[in-house]
């Protein structure tokens, strides 16, 4: 599973859906897109079959994606099946409204750990971002991850000038409080959404440095480090990190490719490549060939994403048809 560039790919970011509860002004237009239909979107036993024929390459952890996962039916015995393969981690990325009600399941089912996007911590604030008034049940959702024991519970915020950039410090006063991993995401121009000019994009190793300062934060390591660069106050009883993709690119340690819900691996997020998995009558192809397609995907990742320098390569979905 090596790629042209010698990087290991043993990664696979799984979309299961293209639906979502939210209507975050990043992530689609102010009128939403159109859901692909119910026949479109990959079956369960199908995604196991693309994932048994990933691992035989080497594939050996997956995150579970969308939209937002946790929307489609029966999310919990399905990650019981992936369980069953002997993956080193499952894990998912969920804007956490419905962990309340999934949590303690998905954590009996075998889900490792799990990752919940939050971009503010002021109520009306997050309604406007999100188009929602949904934060009490975010929060409530986050408190049950960390019940449960899906630990490391990392919380995903784009940082967006004039939009939330005034909130960093408050996040880092919330990983002293509790045991939380902030990672702070430069903000990435994909699809047709309200706010894609580059206008909104803060490189963060400029902020970095000066909250460094200001808040007295000091180099940490967590569980699956990733790409993030972590920090902490000292006694806290969480981490910050800062995920540069734009400013400090990290493409040359890339070891992860997607796959849409919709049956196409990605090689890049930032690119428009993707492979069909799908044989000439439709259907998902058998297990020899999808190795097939995936050596195919792993030889065409490029060596770099080309954000904010070439918007032809930037992929034509939205990131909620991608999976994040």
């Amino acid at each position: 599973m090596k790629d042209k560039y010698g990087r290991q790919v043993d990664y696979l970011r799984i979309s299961i859906t293209d639906r979502c509860n939210l209507r975050c002004q990043y992530c689609m237009p102010p009128d939403g897109v159109e859901f692909k239909s119910h026949g479109e979107i990959m079956r369960y036993e199908e995604i196991i079959n693309i994932v048994e024929a990933g691992q035989k390459l080497g594939i050996k952890k997956v995150r579970i994606t969308g939209g937002e996962p946790l929307v489609r039916k029966g999310i919990v015995d399905f990650i019981s099946q992936l369980n069953e393969l002997n993956l080193n981690e499952i894990s998912i990325t969920t804007n956490g409204l419905l962990l309340n009600k999934y949590a303690a399941d998905l954590k009996k089912a075998g889900l490792s750990r799990v990752n919940i996007s939050l971009d503010s911590l002021q109520p009306e604030r997050y309604r406007k971002i999100t188009r929602r008034d949904e934060f009490e049940r975010a929060m409530k959702g986050i408190k049950t991850a960390l019940q449960v024991g899906l630990e490391p519970v990392k919380i995903n915020t784009v940082v967006m000038k004039g939009i939330n950039d005034d909130e960093l410090e408050d996040f880092i006063d919330l990983s002293y409080r509790e045991k939380l991993h902030i990672r702070f995401i430069e903000y990435m121009p994909l699809g047709d959404t309200e706010i894609k000019s580059g206008d909104y994009y803060i490189s963060l190793s400029e902020y970095k440095d000066e909250l460094i300062s200001k808040k007295g934060i000091v180099p940490a390591t967590i569980k699956n480090n990733g790409p993030a660069e972590y920090y902490k106050i000292p006694g806290a009883k969480g981490t910050v990190g800062f995920i540069t993709a734009i400013s400090h690119t990290f493409c040359d340690k890339c070891n992860r490719m997607r796959l849409t819900a919709d049956g196409r691996l990605k090689p890049c997020l930032a690119n428009n490549l993707e492979i069909d998995l799908h044989d000439k009558n439709g259907n998902i192809n058998n297990k020899d060939m999808l190795r097939e397609k995936f050596k195919e995907a792993i030889l065409s990742k490029p060596g770099s994403h080309h954000f904010y320098e070439d918007e032809e390569s930037y992929s034509g979905r939205n990131m909620s048809q991608i999976g994040g």
